[in-house]
């Protein structure tokens, strides 16, 4: 379990308090507009109506005790680019940022951001990688190159093992879980079946991915 100061409340601010509630963490919760505070209160451990630019403010938080910040002010960049400035001057651990644009992840990081999320972006990337295939069922990006997909198994591959297929060496990707009716199974061997019934969480580059899978 871990302590995390969440700055910024808005629709981006209270799903992370939502899951955060749902992972057990603990939260405190900030923000400017009551009506905001007010809606996080059930998920999180404590809230305050304050102003993240305010120095006074910040300071009478403990940031030096959060395991996180994190800054999710999404319709103020002055607004979020000072709060992450304070957040590390007054000795956070690790800041966690929201950013919209490359410009302003590079003034972020420059200002005492350890990290950026992109949250529309990654959404976007998401969905169209998602929905421009019918094959694909999830897609988590790892980094520009690699990823882990979830995806249908094509039907020439029924009723083959893993091994006889050769999917390693022949494919270069790495089956991590076959899923069938909502359950992950990860005992994977060489001598593992495969079904068109199922879907398969793969991990590989993109290029090899949409190779195999002829996506």
């Amino acid at each position: 379990m871990k302590s995390i100061l969440l700055i910024g409340l808005g629709r981006f601010g209270k799903h992370i308090a939502q899951k955060l509630y749902e992972l057990k963490h603990e939260v405190m919760a900030i923000d400017v507009i009551e009506e905001r505070v007010n809606e996080v209160l059930p998920y999180v451990t404590n809230a305050q109506i304050g102003d993240g630019t305010n120095e006074d403010f910040l300071s009478s938080l403990g940031v030096r005790n959060f395991d996180v910040c994190i800054v999710a002010i999404g319709d103020d960049f002055q607004s979020s680019l000072e709060t992450t400035s304070l957040l590390k001057e007054l000795g956070a651990k690790m800041v966690v940022s929201r950013a919209a644009r490359d410009v302003h992840a590079k003034f972020l990081l420059r200002n005492g951001a350890d990290e950026i999320v992109y949250p529309e972006r990654q959404l976007a990337t998401w969905t169209a990688i998602r929905y421009s295939s019918d094959h694909i069922f999830d897609y988590i990006e790892l980094t520009d190159d690699y990823a882990i997909f979830e995806i249908s198994v094509p039907k020439t591959w029924s009723g083959k093992s893993i091994g006889q297929l050769d999917i390693r060496k022949k494919q270069k990707i790495n089956i991590m879980a076959i899923k069938r009716n909502g359950e992950l199974n990860l005992n994977i061997t060489s001598d593992t079946i495969l079904s068109d019934s199922e879907t398969l969480l793969v991990l590989g580059r993109n290029k090899d991915v949409q190779k195999s899978f002829k996506i």
